[in-house]
């Protein structure tokens, strides 16, 4: 995901990121917090304190495919934070990965590849180990990761190079490079047409791949949409959905028509966008303070529900869609720095703008 915040020296995140390990291997419990968030549409449950330095940049996360585990990229500390989701508790606290950005949970192996943008490598994590156990080369600047599973492939965004890294997941190896003409931002893999696709933010374009022949089948223009970096997609109802960071926008793609139905405003500083499917709901992190949530009401017509306001530079989020729980890590809470994931349940009626399922 693109940076506003200079750069950090590599040397400085793994000095911290040592350092947190070692002080403070697991979640910490009964700090002070501010008063649960409360909307329409999320309610806070939960906190769980992170052992990383507190006001330091997050990143993407995922879950595995049991709905176990959460993968947390704490960016400028250099940690993947592994948390347990039956007990709300960190597990294991990850280091060597310097400026890690992307991650995805590898189902064969078992292991999760982390984007490690301070130096230009995919991390391969081993679960078993709870480590680092190989790295992969990429060009500049690695960033979301999209998990081709019946391929054995995983795309990475090498958002400044212009071009997106395949790699064989068997052998955790680069196997081909795709070039563009524009900066790269999330892939994501639809398992229903078998495709990736990849937004080309700079040129406002969504581009298709074949991840059999690893060639680019389509390229159409996201119209409306200005730097369309963040996506999610709906593979059934052949839906994508794309924050336009450039006009604070999210951009409701056609995928079998590959043109644009709908664009809602967003809050300011969106970045990652997720949909639960069972509740029909999109949620996009807006650094500005919000998480703008989106209900969609058939295939074709959608609307806007809420801002729900949380702490400013919450930039990220994830949703498991099996509790439909939204889990989201905060750097600061009412101007103060600290390393906190937040914790929210689904609210669903009428007042939510979605009846219950």
């Amino acid at each position: 995901m693109r940076i506003q915040a200079r750069r950090r020296l590599v040397a400085v995140a793994v000095v911290v990121g040592f350092m947190a390990v070692v002080a403070a291997p697991f979640a910490r419990h009964g700090a002070a917090q501010s008063a649960p968030i409360a909307a329409r549409t999320l309610r806070q449950v939960a906190t769980i304190d992170l052992p990383g330095p507190p006001g330091r940049r997050f990143d993407y996360l995922t879950t595995d495919d049991e709905g176990r585990q959460l993968f947390s990229a704490h960016l400028a500390a250099g940690l993947l934070y592994v948390i347990d989701l039956r007990s709300n508790t960190v597990v294991a606290s990850i280091p060597d990965v310097p400026g890690v950005e992307g991650v995805a949970y590898i189902g064969e192996g078992r292991k999760v590849y982390t984007s490690n943008w301070y130096e230009n490598k995919i991390g391969v994590v081993d679960l078993g180990q709870m480590k680092v156990v190989k790295k992969i080369p990429t060009e500049d600047k690695p960033d979301g990761i999209a998990y081709a599973a019946p391929f054995h492939k995983a795309y990475v965004s090498d958002e400044r190079a212009k071009a997106v890294a395949v790699i064989d997941t068997r052998e955790d190896r680069v196997v081909t490079t795709l070039r563009f003409d524009s900066e790269t931002g999330v892939p994501q893999y639809d398992h229903v047409a078998r495709k990736v696709y990849v937004n080309l933010q700079d040129k406002n374009v969504l581009a298709i791949v074949d991840p059999g022949t690893d060639t680019v089948v389509g390229r159409y223009p996201v119209a409306g949409c200005q730097g369309n970096h963040g996506m999610a997609i709906d593979p059934e109802r052949r839906r994508a959905f794309l924050s336009c960071e450039g006009n604070d926008v999210l951009a409701v793609f056609n995928l079998e028509t590959n043109t644009v139905i709908a664009r809602l405003p967003m809050a300011k500083g969106a970045d990652v966008v997720q949909f639960d499917p069972g509740l029909g709901r999109i949620y996009v992190a807006c650094g500005s303070g919000a998480i703008s949530v989106f209900q969609m009401d058939d295939p074709d017509r959608f609307h806007k529900v809420e801002d729900v306001r949380v702490p400013r530079k919450v930039h990220s989020l994830v949703v498991d869609v099996r509790t439909h729980r939204v889990y989201a890590p905060a750097e600061e809470e009412e101007g103060r720095p600290v390393a906190k994931m937040l914790v929210f349940e689904a609210v669903v009626g009428p007042a939510s703008g979605v009846s219950g399922k």
